[in-house]
């Protein structure tokens, strides 16, 4: 297969030309050459696209994405970091449905007013004492701005 140009690229992986550039600029994908002004790429490259996009759905930053390539670009995953992250994905899992099963009964409860729900005066509790938390930002900017940035293919 011949080489793939950023646009190709592109293209064929969703990911936009702006996002391939920062994700050279980081390190996550090595470009080969240029032909005029565009980069040139290894088609080999698109799998490495899914495997960070894979690893971005999952949770992992961009700097602990770069960390599972070896020094020749082939995927080298440490199955420790897999099943470390697998359990915060189990713990995220619990608190999100305990906040939805919260909310759903908040909004079928048959008390007059919230504050008259013993249910709704629990969750009140947990959220004082910090037992609710709210989704933790990633580094200066929430993953939230990181991915509207660098938004995923």
């Amino acid at each position: 297969m011949k080489d793939l140009d950023i646009a190709e690229v592109a293209r064929r992986s969703g990911v936009p030309a702006s996002t391939l550039r920062f994700y050279e600029d980081k390190g996550l994908i090595p470009s080969i050459g240029r032909r005029g002004l565009r980069r040139l790429f290894d088609p080999g490259v698109l799998e490495r696209l899914a495997l960070i996009a894979l690893g971005r759905a999952a949770g992992f930053s961009l700097d602990e994405i770069a960390l599972m390539f070896a020094p020749d670009g082939q995927p080298q995953i440490d199955r420790k970091v897999l099943a470390a992250k697998a359990d915060d994905l189990d713990r995220t899992i619990r608190r999100l449905s305990a906040m939805r099963d919260g909310l759903r009964h908040a909004a079928a409860c048959p008390a007059p007013r919230h504050m008259d729900c013993p249910t709704f005066r629990r969750i009140l509790r947990a959220a004082a004492s910090g037992a609710v938390r709210s989704p933790k930002k990633r580094g200066p900017r929430s993953r939230t701005d990181e991915l509207r940035q660098h938004p995923l293919p």
